[in-house]
């Protein structure tokens, strides 16, 4: 069965209908069940009546042959469930119960109507009046698939899914631009957000953590569009990045090593990359007695360990006022005893805080950013700070960069759609005014199959003892990582 969450968002647009005269079919008993929390009344308003939609997502769209009277049926029973049914009650009760409920009165419906419908079809039409009474409508087969990286609706008519790195159109479709504005909202409203005419761009999230960008009418032309990139239900771990060739073993053991000795790390990435998911992968070897705090635009990071403050940022309101930035996140964890800093995304200013927060005793924070290769990344982190007004020259930037940041890790997407860690480097220090790096790892492209995939190694540039080896010597690691670099060194030259 489709499209079974444990919470959901409510629909702010209008108040719930009253319940229909005698004439309507007859109200089933509705018996609260409250031996769970119940979801908010909020949660269990009515979309419009159910939108026309492929239920069932094929790699290439493909009709199933339903017609428009199908369509119509769905519309009529679902306009009869409104009428028939007690949502006051509805609303006190758990949502598996909720959703019984309404297939017992629809399955009612049906026989009332004597609507004639094959076993498929009537399966098909409870799932999708129960999606829209209780979850996200069209989007809940495909929320409900683990194998799709990326949701992107582009208005009501077009729906693309990402599966395997590639993007592929589906049949899935809302019945109209204010039905795909009324999902939206419901997706919004679970975080304390809206999106409307007044403010049509809005960034939030899924219960789960996949991040959801809505940007709506009058900006978007054709109708708003919603992109959500989904998290996996089962969070990757390192060992399962090298079993998909993200990483050599090798490489995955230096990054181990990287998180436990406390080195500041920056991720570094274009879009779609993978950079939220190798963060929470360095995560992962934080020892569970440390505190740490994250800073989010929207909460996205999933840490395991106990002692963990999530702090995430708060768009303006109508009059343009109470903002809370990135940047007042990080100065104000600073003040909150942290031992690890974590920001999702350094985007601007705040990195002159963060850099800061490296170089004065929280050693071991983390941070991500967009740029294409290590060295682009420096110079993306000294332009963000620039953009902050800080009338520094250019070397004193530089010079603190150097002393703050360790390692950076650079993950790509390549044009097959696969998605390594191309490159962990380390700063070095200043030569004149230039940063100097040097590449541990390294991944080669060596070639491509048959059916279009790069084939590439993942080899060390034959560093043994590199600069944070020092660090690793104060954590009694330095063994495990000459061990590590000197065994990827070998396989390299073997594999050559």
């Amino acid at each position: 069965m489709f499209g079974k969450r444990t919470s959901f968002g409510g629909n702010t647009n209008g108040q719930a209908p009253k319940p229909a005269p005698a004439a309507a079919p007859p109200k089933a008993p509705v018996e609260a069940n409250r031996q769970s929390s119940p979801p908010p009344a909020a949660a269990l308003k009515p979309q419009t009546p159910a939108p026309e939609q492929e239920m069932r997502v094929e790699g290439d769209v493909k009709d199933r042959g339903v017609d428009s009277e199908y369509f119509k049926t769905k519309s009529s029973v679902f306009n009869a469930l409104i009428d028939s049914i007690d949502l006051s009650q509805l609303a006190t009760m758990e949502i598996e119960a909720a959703r019984e409920e309404i297939r017992d009165i629809v399955s009612e419906i049906i026989s009332l109507k004597s609507i004639v419908m094959s076993i498929s079809e009537q399966e098909d039409l409870l799932e999708d009046i129960c999606n829209d009474v209780l979850g996200y409508g069209p989007l809940e087969p495909l929320l409900a698939r683990d194998d799709i990286a990326d949701i992107m609706v582009n208005g009501a008519a077009k729906t693309y899914i990402e599966v395997n790195g590639k993007v592929r159109l589906t049949n899935v479709r809302f019945r109209d631009n204010a039905h795909l504005m009324n999902v939206c909202q419901r997706i919004v409203s679970q975080v304390g957000r809206r999106v409307d005419e007044s403010s049509p761009i809005c960034d939030a999230r899924l219960p789960d953590g996949s991040r959801v960008n809505v940007i709506g009418p009058p900006l978007a032309i054709d109708g708003a569009s919603l992109t959500i990139r989904k998290f996996k239900k089962d969070k990757l771990t390192l060992d399962q990045l090298v079993k998909f060739n993200s990483i050599s073993p090798d490489g995955a053991q230096i990054l181990q090593i990287l998180g436990k000795v406390r080195a500041n790390i920056l991720i570094s990435g274009g879009t779609g990359s993978g950079k939220t998911t190798l963060l929470n992968c360095l995560t992962a070897f934080i020892e569970s007695d440390e505190r740490i705090i994250t800073c989010e635009d929207s909460a996205e990071l999933q840490l395991q360990q106990p002692h963990v403050v999530r702090l995430e940022t708060r768009p303006p309101n109508l009059e343009g006022e109470g903002e809370i930035t990135m940047r007042d996140l990080v100065k104000n964890c600073l003040r909150m005893r942290p031992e690890r800093i974590i920001v999702g995304e350094v985007r601007g200013p705040e990195a002159f805080d963060l850099l800061q927060a490296m170089n004065t005793g929280h050693d071991g924070s983390m941070g991500t950013l967009h740029a294409n290769s290590p060295r682009e990344a420096l110079s993306r982190l000294e332009s963000m700070i620039t953009m902050g007004g800080y009338a520094l020259p250019s070397r004193t930037i530089r010079e603190m960069i150097v002393s703050s940041v360790d390692v950076i890790v650079q993950a790509a997407r390549l044009r097959d759609g696969s998605r390594r860690i191309t490159h962990v480097s380390e700063v070095m220090g200043m030569e004149g005014d230039v940063i100097v790096t040097q590449d541990i790892f390294i991944y080669d492209i060596v070639g491509e199959d048959a059916n279009g995939d790069l084939i590439g190694v993942h080899k060390s540039t034959g560093i043994t003892k590199p600069k944070f080896a020092e660090r690793a010597r104060y954590y009694n690691e330095e063994l495990n990582l000459v061990e590590a670099l000197e065994r990827a060194n070998t396989d390299t030259m073997g594999a050559a």
